[in-house]
């Protein structure tokens, strides 16, 4: 059971602040494979747990940062519930599991992200510890409850550079009533197209993955409209208990053997429509095309050079040059913008300095 760590964690960011020293934010370090090298000291975040408030009739949970996210979906399964985005539960070297907050601030999100709203999409509001040791709070446990910019998405994808998520409150969903799933026989071309064709039809799809050889399809909603669907889609179909490991822990855990190894994973964001890279290396297809993983030991501006040929960008996911940058360069006047932005949450560049870019 966690508890409010709020004054301990404001008293080292003013001590962190008096002494200059830089602060490296940690859940439960199942996440620290992702970005540019942390530097600063430690400042462990776990123990900032527990869920606040849980409203089933409205929708909406609020819970602490440290809060795990098995917890999280195991009190809304009891009423029905999920998290849409199916947030990613990496686990760390020493079997901890991902925190609510660590997943927020990667921005990460799961194979349903295209159907049902992306991390950022469902983040309502947020509590913020900045860099000055101001603890802020942004949005509300509403949808429409802003004027003005939505400071409280920001903070999603940040890395923690701009604040410390101290509570998140977020947008749940009902637990579709009936889900199938399907496998056809496919190449990666073949179910580019198959997925663009079934993208452009009212049909209740939540899911598509694609490793080259087969194309999975997931299918959530009513019975009519998804029998009626999957009988148009055609394929085999998959039994509930092959299909729950395959799209929680194969593909959004990550559990799957194209996701394990020692060579560099690289996620490519890209036109649904976009072709398959002209590039070697095993390529692993989801989110109806827009999101493209690639194995392969290719110097970056070589990958890079591809995804925006292809009219995308591609970033360093796992593994190779974690000193380097590993997401999308910026063009100089969006990276000032962005160190605008850093200047007003932690001007002192106390919070996970470098993590998200070399100068930030």
């Amino acid at each position: 059971m966690g508890k409010d760590l709020t004054i301990e964690l404001q008293a080292r960011v003013e001590a962190a602040a008096a002494s200059g020293r830089p602060l490296a934010l940690l859940g439960s370090g199942t996440k620290t494979f992702m970005g540019r090298v942390a530097r600063g000291e430690p400042l462990s975040l776990a123990g900032h747990a527990g869920i606040l408030d849980y409203q089933p009739k409205e929708l909406v949970v609020t819970a602490r940062c440290g809060t795990s996210l098995a917890e999280l979906e195991t009190t809304l399964a009891e009423q029905g519930q999920m998290l849409p985005f199916e947030p990613p539960r990496f686990r760390a070297p020493d079997a901890s599991e991902a925190t609510l907050g660590g997943t927020i601030a990667c921005g990460l999100s799961g194979p349903a992200r295209p159907y049902q709203g992306s991390a950022r999409d469902l983040v309502l509001g947020v509590r913020v510890l900045t860099g000055r040791a101001e603890v802020l709070r942004f949005g509300g446990e509403v949808m429409k409850n802003v004027a003005g910019y939505d400071v409280s998405r920001l903070m999603v994808g940040a890395l923690g550079t701009l604040g410390i998520l101290l509570d998140v409150s977020l947008k749940v969903l009902p637990i579709p009533p009936a889900t199938r799933t399907l496998v056809l026989e496919a190449g990666l071309e073949q179910a580019l197209t198959r997925m663009t064709r079934w993208a452009a039809k009212p049909w209740p799809v939540t899911a598509t993955s694609c490793d080259g050889e087969r194309l999975w399809v997931r299918l959530s909603g009513t019975g009519p409209g998804l029998i009626e669907a999957a009988e148009r889609i055609g394929g085999e179909p998959v039994e509930a208990s092959e299909a729950e490991a395959f799209w929680h822990h194969g593909v959004r855990d990550q559990q799957h053997p194209f996701f394990q190894g020692e060579t560099p994973l690289w996620r490519l964001s890209l036109p649904q429509a976009a072709p398959t890279l002209a590039l070697a290396g095993p390529q692993w297809i989801e989110w109806s095309g827009s999101q493209r993983w690639l194995r392969s030991d290719a110097e970056a501006a070589t990958i890079r050079a591809e995804a925006a040929r292809l009219g995308g960008h591609a970033t360093l996911f796992r593994g190779g040059d974690r000193a380097g940058e590993v997401y999308p360069p910026l063009p100089e006047p969006l990276m000032r913008l962005h160190r605008q932005v850093k200047q007003s949450f932690d001007p002192m560049g106390l919070l996970n300095p470098g993590r998200l870019y070399a100068s930030l």
